[in-house]
């Protein structure tokens, strides 16, 4: 039986996973398959994998990042510390789930990082924030969350001034603001506090550029998008599914 793999999540018209994964199979000479499975709702999982018993790995994609936790048997250690799976190793019946997101995006950011960026904003609060932040701890990086609704740990959207964007020299956009097709929106931020000391970073990488990065881009700050990032973490899920199983490359 050949194995399947696959990539979970709502919209995945014009994900990056298939296309790459069935290039890294067809280059190795491997017999398998990957798959994109838009499930509307994560309570549909026990069905699709019911109804796939050859599926070995998955990619996990928002907004399932965090709810798919409760359906796993097993939890490598840093993705447990930080409370977002992205890629889970199938073997029988147990699923393990692991964050390659974390390594991918220190790798992607360290070297825009300068003496500058000694304290962050993360705008956004859901599964890819935690991942953002356990990686800023790592780094030694102080950061306040930006979230919509008042909590006594982070600023909301109205609390931001120019004077305390200037301050945050490391700005890293979670949110979905200005992904396609919709890519006319932008976190809600005083752009104008923004200058050439600072790094913006999306997660997104479609567009190549989205609003918020051509607004930074404009007050003269480095900017990165999230496409060497999403690579990294896609080597580093291969990696993980190739420890994991023999039939997969070595």
């Amino acid at each position: 039986m050949q194995p399947l793999y696959g990539l979970i999540g709502i919209t995945l018209t014009h994900s990056f996973s298939p296309a790459y994964f069935k290039k890294k199979f067809a280059e190795h000479n491997i017999d398998a398959f990957y798959e994109a499975f838009p499930i509307p709702y994560i309570r549909e999982l026990p069905d699709l994998l019911e109804n796939n018993p050859d599926m070995a790995g998955l990619n996990v994609t928002i907004p399932y990042k965090e709810a798919i936790i409760p359906y796993l048997d097993d939890i490598d250690p840093v993705a447990a510390q930080i409370g977002a799976v992205n890629c889970v190793v199938i073997k029988g019946n147990r699923k393990k789930g692991f964050n390659t997101d974390a390594i991918a995006f220190e790798k992607s950011l360290n070297p825009l990082l300068t003496p500058h960026h000694t304290q962050a904003l993360i705008l956004g609060t859901g599964g890819s924030s935690k991942t953002v932040a356990y990686v800023l701890e790592q780094l030694g990086i102080p950061y306040k969350k930006v979230s919509q609704t008042a909590k006594e740990d982070r600023y909301t959207y109205e609390q931001l001034t120019p004077e305390l964007i200037s301050q945050y020299k490391l700005i890293i956009n979670t949110t979905p603001l200005g992904m396609y097709p919709v890519m006319d929106e932008c976190p809600s931020i005083p752009y104008e506090g923004i200058g050439e000391h600072h790094v913006l970073y999306d997660l997104i990488y479609n567009p190549e550029e989205t609003k918020f990065l051509v607004q930074g881009k404009l007050k003269g700050a480095t900017i990165k998008n999230g496409f060497e990032m999403l690579q990294l973490q896609a080597e580093a899920s291969w990696d993980i599914w190739s420890a994991a199983n023999t039939e997969t490359p070595e």
